[in-house]
């Protein structure tokens, strides 16, 4: 089967997809689509409702408000309706929640191991100041998805949105090997990154704090789940990825976006007295999560 049509190159794997026929009916497709679209609408407004909350409703700003405020953010911006933004979005929830939640690993860690250069030097202009960057490097590392992110038309009636790395710079001559090694440098890039490496700076910090008692509780536990939830929902995407395996990465995927629904429930159930307290103001509940003691 060849790899071109009408001068528009594609790799292996892709033309491979390309040419799959569809194996379920319409009313599957249709009820994915549907799970997919109230997912995606949950974690909008669940993640709309903790951006009001944290960013409005407290009585005090803090650097562990500035942290929560922009996970929900990243997590707010899941589900574009089209295939290159909503590509872009996805990849840059994804790096900037990782990077985040390193952020505050190192963050919790400071505040333990050094209190006194924390006093004088740790501020929420500092924490906006980490997050932007977050969010810069995040923008930066997933450029490469946005840009070879394409629309391709199936060989039978449909069309798939997927990664195209033969779109750019690449010729009949070199095309295997260039979607070899694009496949290979995005797969393991995005697995050390946002995977790999911030659970291992995560998990090294909260080792050296888990027996100080100097934070607060509502706040670790809240850290914890938000961490456990991260790496149970992105795991199978990234292991789908590296072998290569396209049947199940969409149920991969779909686990994945379960993270940005799950986040904003984690956030609230953290803070102790959650039930009476919901009831009281949902800005008590962040208030006594991110401004108790150790949160600030």
């Amino acid at each position: 089967m060849s790899n071109s049509t009408n001068n528009e190159l594609f790799c292996p794997l892709l033309q491979e997809m390309r040419g799959h026929k569809p194996n379920i009916s319409t009313e599957v497709n249709l009820v994915v689509v549907c799970i997919h679209g109230l997912v995606s609408c949950l974690g909008i407004l669940e993640n709309a409702l903790v951006l009001w909350v944290v960013g409005f409703r407290l009585r005090h700003r803090t650097v562990a408000s500035v942290w929560v405020l922009n996970l929900a953010m990243s997590d707010f911006l899941l589900g574009g309706p089209l295939c290159k933004i909503q590509a872009s979005i996805f990849f840059l929830n994804m790096f900037v929640s990782a990077f985040l939640l390193a952020a505050i690993s190192l963050d919790r860690l400071l505040l333990v191991v050094k209190p006194v250069w924390s006093q004088n030097h740790r501020s929420v202009a500092g924490a906006w100041k980490v997050c932007l960057l977050v969010w810069f490097w995040a923008a930066i590392n997933t450029l490469p998805y946005t840009v070879f992110r394409s629309v391709t038309q199936k060989l039978y009636p449909g069309y798939l949105c997927y990664h195209n790395f033969a779109l750019i710079l690449s010729s009949q001559a070199t095309l295997e090997r260039d979607c070899k090694v694009r496949q290979a440098a995005t797969a393991i890039s995005k697995l050390l990154l946002a995977f790999i490496f911030p659970l291992m700076l995560i998990a090294g910090s909260y080792i050296q704090i888990t027996n100080q008692g100097q934070l607060s509780q509502s706040f670790i536990k809240m850290v914890t789940f938000v961490i456990a939830a991260f790496a149970l929902c992105w795991a199978p995407y990234h292991i789908f990825c590296m072998i290569e395996v396209t049947k199940g990465l969409p149920l991969a995927t779909t686990i994945a976006f379960l993270n940005p629904v799950l986040n904003p429930i984690l956030y609230a159930f953290s803070c102790p007295n959650f039930c009476v307290r919901i009831r009281q103001s949902l800005g008590a509940v962040f208030d006594g999560l991110v401004e108790g003691k150790g949160g600030s």
